[in-house]
């Protein structure tokens, strides 16, 4: 029997005169009724048939899906805006991202739900600028930049057999599916590194910074299916940034969505039951709503616990004997902002730092990758570092990142800089250590499913992948029902 759903209009608590824009307007669900003399009421309970909690990727894949198969669904974001953790912020005429962070073009389910050509993607060179030993050595990709990897074969950043084994592991993972990249047998980045024959210089000179920046674990620790799989999305395609900012991903998602399904500023403080199992959820502001269909959460994985409160919890691994529950990945990435004559190189170049001293993991300037993260005459520098510093203040963390790139560039110019922003972000992706299960069931109880990078793999691309098998998993849960 075919499920058969209202469409979007038929919510009456929301404005039939709302528009879609990027800043969505804020809708309010109104109190019951009350009088002076008369006890306050129970709240008042309105039905949607699917709801989303969490306009991030993984909540506007699950929304894309939800619309591209007509069925009305609400989204709740407690923030002002719809990304998470993928948001930027403009800062005296400059696109500051909220962490360092890179789409891959190569992404299989990006590739299906993104349209690339409206993002303006602006590429990274393919390869890097190491800094060891008081000088940048190159490590190019030879497909793409053929001359350059010749010429750094003799450098100190790694061995001509280090080379080689890149180019061996290049052809091991694209011999694979994601599938089985992502169910392989597994252990740590570190350890599928010294098995496959590296020299400690190259992982401690390119590996630890590179993968290191890339999953917020300076040791390595990662599961290697995530480094499979970031590797084979790294050969196969370009590092990049849209040129209006990394938001415009999200941005672009929810543009498509209907301009009444979008609540912003809408806070979810729990998520119970009735006597019929149809999950409730309850607003900060005191309003409960019923899912007709289900409801899917698309929060952070701390956020989910809070939500829950133990009623249900996602399935989780359990930690090797002996280990307390894994940390979450953390970064600190400051903005500096200077003249373009301060810029010292002009190539759209990451540096990363293979001196194994210092605090500093990677930088590069944005403005050389997208002219458009600044004014036409302005230049822009992201810097990241791994961890949270949390006793040093911000002040000295800023001098010390200044104390060390003046020995990475000249000093003279990189004085002169402006400190912009520093963003600490306490959770920049949860911690895929192993043991793993980068493919969990999204069913979590009745009418209930889980999805974010932390269902899959802590990428853009495991996000919206998270988003898609939430709704599958509700779709099929409900024609089981029908049967």
């Amino acid at each position: 029997m075919p499920l058969t759903l209202l469409p979007s209009s038929s919510f009456s608590f929301l404005s039939p005169t709302a528009k879609s824009t990027h800043s969505h307007r804020f809708f309010t669900i109104p109190h019951a009724s009350t009088t002076q003399l008369a006890p306050k009421p129970p709240p008042v309970i309105k039905t949607a048939p699917v709801i989303v909690i969490g306009a991030g990727l993984a909540g506007l894949a699950a929304a894309t899906r939800l619309n591209s198969d007509n069925i009305p669904f609400l989204l709740l974001e407690a923030s002002d805006g719809v990304g998470g953790r993928v948001r930027t912020d403009v800062v005296d005429g400059f696109l500051l991202d909220r962490g360092f962070q890179i789409f891959i073009t190569a992404y299989p389910e990006a590739q299906k739900l993104l349209n690339y050509n409206e993002l303006n993607l602006r590429k990274f060179y393919s390869g890097a600028r190491i800094y060891y030993d008081g000088k940048f050595h190159t490590v190019a990709d030879p497909l793409r930049h053929f001359s350059d990897s010749v010429l750094s074969l003799g450098n100190p950043i790694g061995s001509v057999l280090d080379k080689l084994l890149i180019a061996l592991t290049r052809v091991r993972v694209l011999s694979k599916s994601y599938e089985e990249i992502m169910s392989a047998d597994e252990v740590s980045t570190i350890q599928l590194l010294k098995n496959s024959g590296f020299s400690d210089s190259m992982i401690g000179r390119f590996f630890r910074p590179f993968f290191g920046g890339i999953f917020f674990d300076p040791q390595l620790e990662t599961t290697s299916r995530l480094f499979d799989f970031v590797f084979k999305c790294l050969a196969l395609g370009d590092n990049t940034l849209p040129a209006k900012g990394i938001d415009e991903i999200p941005n672009q998602l929810a543009a498509k969505l209907p301009s009444d399904s979008l609540l912003l500023n809408t806070k979810v403080v729990s998520v119970d039951s009735d006597d019929s199992n149809s999950p409730l959820v309850t607003l900060e502001s005191g309003e409960i709503l019923k899912s007709e269909l289900g409801v899917i959460m698309a929060v952070e994985q701390p956020a989910v616990d809070k939500i829950l409160a133990g009623k249900k919890q996602p399935p989780q691994p359990p930690p090797p004997p002996g280990q307390r529950k894994k940390p979450a990945r953390s970064t600190v990435c400051l903005y500096f902002s200077m003249d373009q004559d301060q810029v010292p190189v002009q190539d759209p170049v990451l540096f990363l730092n293979g001196s194994g001293k210092g605090i500093i993991n990677n930088m590069f300037f944005a403005t050389n990758v997208a002219p458009s993260y600044g004014p036409s005459n302005k230049a822009l520098a992201s810097v990241s570092l791994i961890g949270l510093y949390e006793n040093t203040a911000d002040d000295d963390l800023r001098a010390e990142v200044i104390k060390e790139l003046s020995g990475w560039f000249e000093a003279s110019k990189v004085e002169s800089w402006r400190h912009l922003r520093t963003y600490r972000i306490g959770f920049a992706q949860p911690n895929q250590s192993p043991p793993t299960d980068l493919m969990k069931n999204p069913d979590i109880g009745p009418g209930l499913y889980l999805c974010g990078d932390y269902m899959t793999s802590a990428t853009f691309d495991g996000a919206l992948v998270s988003g898609r098998r939430a709704v599958e998993a509700l779709l099929k849960d409900r024609a089981l029902a029908l049967v």
